[in-house]
């Protein structure tokens, strides 16, 4: 059902390949969001040119919006939404835990109420297995508890457990003819917390393992060291997924760390914002300072709106509310987090990440 591969490694950072049953995937790998079968404002043929090749669904909102048995009957998510490509869905847990007053947690699971029409729903990691299956993708989340930042130790630590618990509840009852079940690893910051809660996860031997409750408040270094005590804990020969991370530095400092795998909205929302990622950092084009710019958004990019429009012109739109505008960010942030990879996996392969991540360092500024 999946297969990992891992081909080069440099340091701690690995080169490899993830195939599935609908692709195979080059790793360290970015994943676009599509939280509800799609990634806002992008065609799945406009996202597939930028490289992506794996996208993330949200089993939370495709619940409840249009129900997983309706996507059932389209033949799973794949042809629902017509995309080529692997799919991952996360479990919901992170939706429902942040609905704050409008969920109960036990451990059988979680009560909450629905934020588009206030109606009640349990989530119990039977149940979102059942909803993961029925959706089809390539790989499925475990149902887990993501503590807040911050939190006290004891909230933290129960969370563990439980994630623990329903891990295990959610193998049992799994069952799919092509979709991997990975588990996920909370622990918060505590550094014993994530020692013990690794071993536990990591010892039910799935065929891969999320990072949760990180990029969730914490100050970045506090992330980056919680990376560090992970990665000789978990199996080197099955893939590391750092759940909710995007932005261009983390992905850089997160391959260097060990992992393999990454998602994130940050791309697409800021997208929608007018602001977009360039090898020097990122530019805001509804500034002024674009107003008269006649050069693309990055002269090295090969986007197609890099290839076609100026800032100018982006900027026009975006003032404008032109839907266009917010399409063209997309895309191009989209792409660069793609050759970012890109050149990550090349870097690595060359046995050259140590330069590449200076280079990069000398010039991003966030």
């Amino acid at each position: 059902m999946l297969r990992f591969e891992i081909k080069h490694s440099c340091g701690k950072a690995r080169r490899g390949t993830l195939t599935t049953s609908h692709s195979t995937i080059e790793t360290p790998v970015f994943m676009p969001v599509g939280t509800q079968a799609t990634v806002k404002t992008a065609t799945p043929e406009e996202v597939w040119q930028t490289g992506s090749r794996i996208l993330l669904a949200n089993t939370y909102h495709l619940y409840l919006r249009p129900g997983h048995e309706l996507v059932k009957k389209a033949g799973g998510l794949h042809r629902f939404m017509n995309w080529p490509g692997s799919i991952l869905t996360d479990s919901g847990g992170f939706q429902v835990f942040s609905l704050g007053p409008m969920r109960k947690i036990s451990d059988e699971g979680v009560l909450f109420r629905s934020h588009l029409d206030g109606s009640k729903h349990m989530f119990t990691p039977e149940s979102v297995m059942e909803v993961e299956m029925a959706l089809g993708a390539d790989i499925a989340m475990c149902f887990d508890e993501c503590a807040p930042f911050p939190a006290d130790y004891q909230d933290v630590q129960k969370a563990a457990y439980r994630t623990y618990d329903w891990a295990k509840r959610c193998k049992e009852v799994h069952h799919h003819d092509y979709q991997s079940l990975f588990g996920i690893v909370q622990g918060g910051t505590f550094a014993d917390l994530r020692k013990m809660n690794a071993e536990q996860i990591c010892g039910l031997d799935f065929p891969g393992f999320g990072i949760g409750g990180l990029s969730v408040g914490e100050p970045k270094e506090k992330m980056y060291e919680i990376l560090e005590v992970l990665d000789p804990l978990m199996p080197k020969e099955k893939p590391r997924y750092l759940m909710g991370v995007g932005s261009p530095d983390c992905l850089v400092e997160g391959v260097k760390l060990g992992v393999d795998m990454f998602d994130c909205v940050l791309p697409t929302r800021i997208a929608r914002n007018g602001t977009v990622f360039h090898p020097t950092g990122k530019l805001v084009l509804r500034n002024a300072e674009y107003a008269e710019d006649f050069r693309p958004i990055d002269d090295t990019c090969s986007c197609y709106a890099c290839r076609n429009y100026s800032r100018a012109y982006i900027r026009h739109l975006l003032k404008a509310g032109e839907v266009l505008g917010i399409r063209l960010t997309t895309i191009h942030n989209l792409h660069f987090l793609q050759n970012l990879m890109a050149n990550i996996r090349d870097a690595i392969e060359k046995d050259a990440f140590d330069v590449f991540y200076r280079n990069f360092f000398s010039q991003y500024k966030f």
